[in-house]
């Protein structure tokens, strides 16, 4: 199956290059012939791959320890869940499992876009295909996932621990899928330039392409938070990583085009911006690709050095290169046909919106850049840690926050005071008894109490939107509260789908504030003994050390510490916390027989977590104190963490409504109302002649 992986291999990069030639010439002379060849190229492209994909899977599933590969990543002791997710887990798999998502894509768009955008779809199939070619190139000369070794291993090297986690089969192929879904709506940006077709009909094309990409992101950098929180055992979920920046940096440009894009809708503004958008975005996930895999910054998330980062990096400086001198020759075809008239207005506020939004990714850029400029002038790797990270982003978050509830309550091109009175006197006066509560009680943390007043803000402009929508349909046609609601929804997904999204932004907010009255307690505990940790919500937690256990599981030997968690003297739970030693075994039997296992052990721990809405008790067991039976334990109460968690379902839930097929307004419904009108003049009229 190997072998025939690598001539699928050789296939896919003859079928990306012609793609890539045949697109762009069919699409500049305009030769029928050509266009069909190139989109019958993206298909069979999407063939040869998955025909790869399949071979590495199935090598993988069989043990094939002979594939280099194989024998790094998995053992035979190893569940069949991480088996399949050692696809991804390295990195020459991790390319192929990219490149089957991206020509997957790809063959999707060229199947699904409509008639009308026939113009752009030989550059995008182009566009995709040289993106492919880069990615098959990558393989076949840097890592190959197919590569033998000179020998059989009995076993293999096993995953990870890190990497044996539920998160691990989930949260990969999500941010894979949202970074590589980015293509779709670059490719067409490109093609909308190099075919000079740059009015909106390429923003409409790829409004759902980005939609479906921003989610997969959002959801793929939320997974990863949840699994650096349960599988690091620092207690946290979110370091200001490298590897972290890198998969946020797009989803802040994304965010900013997502916004960005209705006033070129409505106004026929920002043309240019808009483009650029795009081409960043994309960039910045091939940068963050780049990050992951040269090896030029340390990250607990990244692999190990290699020649690849190199690739990325040329192909990075051509890509700018071309990206500047296209854009540059296109220039005057891009002329706003609007104008900003006020200040004070929806286009304003998305305006400020992109400001933050691109300057928060400025900063976020340079401050994971300025170990490898520092390096690079001094000769010393000066690293910048969270304290920087969070002292600059923070402000730029609230007012993100900010804008989040002024956005879609004020009036395009310029609100009256009417108009500002109606919308923003409830939501204002809400968040205002929050600040004098807060007041009251002498609340200490600035940015935390500044970001409860906000958020309260928020969600009050948003329910008064719901409410005045849906009393409206009770109104006008009886509906109960119920089906108004979900005819609400049904009509306007766009609209109503983008308020649940923020509120699932408001209620990440609210999470990240939990980290201000985080609490911790390190002791050594014997059975029986117990520690108390009191909760900034006023409780008070002991904890009673119950006894240590030691025990054999499929390919790791587990030593389990088991603490009684009380709230005011009442069982909250009974928490478990585990050290492991992962091992692989000598002999080619499985299970593996005892005494065979392999003498290199890799230890991981597992933390003990129970979640409720207002805080997580989460408990490490460090180990066993020298000479003595007591357990060392690490005690953290994180409040409010569950409510990032459920930010992340609400946002989830809201880019679905949005992204639902139909929902916009009716084709049909004016001509009804044009028929409905025409008729009541033609009775009228009738009256008025009897």
């Amino acid at each position: 199956m190997t072998i025939l992986g690598q001539i699928a291999l050789g296939l896919g990069l003859l079928l990306a290059t012609w793609g890539a030639v045949v697109g762009t010439i069919g699409g500049i002379r305009g030769r029928p012939e050509l266009i069909d060849s190139a989109r019958r190229a993206v298909f069979a492209l999407f063939a040869v791959i998955g025909v790869a994909a399949l071979s590495l899977l199935v090598a993988l599933l069989t043990r094939d320890f002979n594939v280099e590969y194989v024998w790094s990543y998995t053992s035979r002791q190893l569940p069949t869940v991480y088996t399949i997710s050692a696809f991804w887990a390295g990195q020459a798999g991790s390319l192929l499992f990219w490149t089957l998502i991206l020509t997957g894509f790809a063959a999707a768009a060229m199947w699904l876009t409509s008639s009308r955008y026939e113009r752009l779809m030989p550059y995008v199939g182009a566009v995709t295909c040289a993106v492919a070619l880069f990615f098959i190139a990558a393989m076949l000369f840097s890592a190959n996932p197919f590569d033998r070794l000179p020998f059989t291993p009995a076993d293999g090297n096993g995953l990870n621990p890190q990497l044996q986690n539920p998160g691990m089969a989930i949260h990969p192929p999500m941010l894979y899928l949202g970074y590589v879904s980015i293509t779709i709506p670059f490719a067409f940006a490109v093609a909308a330039l190099m075919s000079r077709q740059m009015d909106a009909g390429w923003v409409h094309a790829i409004r759902k392409w980005t939609l479906l990409s921003w989610v997969f992101l959002s959801v793929g950098i939320t997974l990863g938070m949840w699994w650096a929180y349960v599988e690091l055992g620092w207690g946290g979920y979110w370091a200001w990583d490298p590897v972290e920046n890198a998969s946020f940096l797009p989803w802040l440009t994304m965010t900013a085009f997502l916004h960005s894009v209705m006033i070129q809708e409505k106004r026929g503004m920002l043309k240019k911006w808009n483009i650029v958008l795009v081409m960043l975005s994309f960039l910045l996930s091939i940068f963050g690709t780049f990050i992951t895999r040269s090896g030029v910054i340390s990250s607990v998330h990244s692999f190990t050095q290699s020649n690849l980062g190199y690739f990325f990096l040329v192909f990075l400086v051509v890509a700018c290169v071309f990206l500047a001198w296209l854009l540059w020759s296109r220039l005057p075809g891009l002329e706003s046909e609007g104008h900003l008239e006020s200040m004070v207005s929806r286009e304003a506020s998305f305006l400020f919106n992109n400001l933050l939004l691109v300057g928060m990714a400025f900063v976020i850029l340079w401050g994971t850049l300025f170990p490898i400029i520092s390096e690079l002038i001094q000769g010393v790797q000066v690293t910048v840690g969270p304290p920087f990270f969070n002292r600059v982003t923070t402000p730029i978050g609230l007012g993100l926050l900010a804008l989040t509830g002024i956005g879609p309550l004020i009036a395009w091109r310029k609100a009256s005071t009417s108009n500002l009175r109606r919308q923003f006197t409830v939501p204002v006066g809400v968040a205002l008894v929050v600040a004098t509560i807060l007041i009251v009680l002498q609340f200490r943390e600035f940015y935390a109490g500044v970001a409860w007043i906000l958020a309260a803000f928020v969600t009050v402009a948003i329910l008064q939107e719901f409410w005045r929508g849906v009393g409206a349909r009770h109104r006008l046609h009886g509906e109960s509260y119920a089906l108004a609601l979900a005819r609400l929804f049904g009509r306007n997904r766009r609209r109503y789908g983008g308020y649940v999204v923020h509120l699932g932004i408001v209620a990440y907010f609210v999470g990240f504030t939990g980290m201000a009255f985080r609490t911790d307690l390190q002791v050594a505990l014997a059975p029986g003994e117990t520690a108390t940790l009191a909760s900034p919500f006023g409780y008070e937690y002991t904890f009673t050390h119950m006894g240590i256990s030691r025990f054999k599981a499929l390919n790791r030997y587990v030593t389990a510490a088991t603490v009684d968690v009380r709230r005011d003297g009442k069982r909250v739970a009974v928490i478990r916390s585990e050290k492991r030693q992962h091992f692989s075994c000598r002999v080619a039997v499985s299970p593996c027989p005892q005494g065979s296992e392999s003498a290199s052990f890799q230890p991981s721990t597992e933390a003990g977590i129970h979640s409720d809405y207002r805080e997580d008790i989460y408990v490490v067991f460090a180990g066993i104190a020298e000479d003595t039976e007591e357990a060392i334990y690490r005690f953290t109460l994180n409040p409010l963490v569950w409510w990032v968690w459920f930010g992340g379902g609400v946002l989830l839930v809201g880019g679905v409504i949005v992204m639902w097929p139909g929902g916009g307004p009716s084709r049909r419904a004016p001509r009804r109302t044009i028929a409905g009108y025409a008729a009541k003049l033609v009775d009228e009229r009738e009256k008025v002649t009897a």
